[in-house]
């Protein structure tokens, strides 16, 4: 019986998202544009393996990155559209975490 390959679109998208933190940086940057700090403190991360993931997520057109010249000199990330696409996949992973995912106490 032959099985079925997968997509390679579909393999991409899995190997962007489910690398570690990824996800969970674009759901912080739902809510709006933030800066570095804003972001490392919502979610727990380094600050090098943020800097890493905002580069390839910029890379990957996923995120764009604003440069604020004040002084000290502001820099703000954003989602792009296509970063704002993923809001709905997302929130459906939120929403299945909340049926079948148990708490942390639990």
């Amino acid at each position: 019986m032959k099985q079925p390959t997968i997509c390679p679109r579909f393999e991409k998208a899995i190997s962007l998202l489910s690398q570690r933190w990824t996800a969970l940086v674009i759901y912080q940057l739902l809510s709006g544009p933030q800066r570095f700090s804003e972001i490392q403190t919502a979610i727990g991360i380094s600050g090098k393996v943020l800097s890493e993931r905002l580069k390839d997520l910029e890379h990957q057109e996923v995120v764009k990155r604003k440069v604020i010249p004040e002084t000290p000199v502001v820099i703000e990330y954003s989602l792009t559209e296509k970063g704002h696409s993923l809001e709905t996949v997302l929130r459906e992973i939120e929403n299945w975490s909340q049926l079948w995912v148990p708490p942390v106490n639990e």
